[in-house]
């Protein structure tokens, strides 16, 4: 938590303000403090606004929580001309940051480079079809931005069916029986793989027939299973494109070594 003050005399005491408002003894507090005034605290609220001080460097979601508590801040009467002057500024420069770097260009979850590796195998991906084995938090995240970016329809199969159901009604998906599952998951495009299954689920073979079935167009598999649900062999097909976990990874990190770059040039 943050908090933003302007005093005329530069006495404030937004520690005091802690103590009293939260009945909470300073000593609790006081090592996880920090503080910047004037021209600090200037760059200081830039930085914030423009997500150069993010955990992810250049996620989009910190300027809106900023943008959101001074909506709140405004709407309950604390903001006046000179705190109004310097978030409408922050506001600026935060979208200068994003305009003139590259600061949020680069994908930085396992969801959006999923997505990003699926346009690289298929061009583009309006009208292709995704398939979730397992209905996990992190499945359904990856599925979202999929469908999100054109994918047309989404099947879902999980050892529980009821879950299966509950989540392809998320996406106005088809529930899949798990019984069913190698003689249907050729209807992917995409394929998203996250079960408990101490082996691999998918191995050559059935590769080899999801294939056979779909005239040789190409399959891409996500495969965010610990341990993977797809074996190594799967990859070695012509036409199957398989990304494990540790791959994704990869990925990401790259991706924001990519943006401290930028974020270097932005501050």
């Amino acid at each position: 938590m943050e908090v933003i003050a302007h005093s005329k005399n530069g006495s404030v005491d937004l520690r005091g303000f802690l103590r009293d408002y939260f009945q909470i003894d300073p000593n609790e507090f006081e090592k996880h403090l920090y503080e910047y005034r004037e021209q600090d605290a200037v760059r200081h609220v830039f930085r914030v606004a423009s997500s150069l001080d993010s955990m992810v460097v250049g996620e989009p979601q910190i300027l809106g929580q900023v943008k959101e508590a001074y909506a709140t801040a405004r709407a309950v009467g604390t903001v006046r001309a000179q705190l109004d002057q310097l978030l409408t500024r922050a506001f600026a420069v935060a979208k200068r940051v994003r305009t003139e770097t590259s600061v949020g260009s680069s994908a930085v979850s396992v969801a959006s480079v999923a997505v990003e590796l699926a346009k690289k195998i298929f061009g583009n991906l309006h009208g292709k079809q995704v398939f979730l084995v397992g209905a996990g938090k992190m499945s359904e995240l990856a599925a979202r931005h999929l469908m999100a970016h054109g994918c047309a329809s989404i099947f879902v199969a999980n050892r529980t069916y009821d879950r299966a159901i509950r989540l392809a009604q998320k996406f106005n998906g088809q529930a899949i029986e798990f019984s069913r599952l190698y003689e249907t998951c050729d209807r992917g495009d995409i394929v998203i793989t996250s079960t408990g299954s101490p082996h691999a689920i998918f191995r050559r073979e059935h590769g080899e027939m999801f294939l056979s079935r779909r005239k040789n167009r190409p399959m891409f598999f996500i495969d965010i299973a610990v341990p993977r649900d797809v074996d190594p062999g799967m990859n070695k097909l012509d036409g199957i494109f398989v990304y494990d976990i540790d791959d994704l990874q990869q990925a990401v990190s790259a991706h924001v070594a990519d943006r401290k770059k930028e974020a270097e040039r932005a501050g």
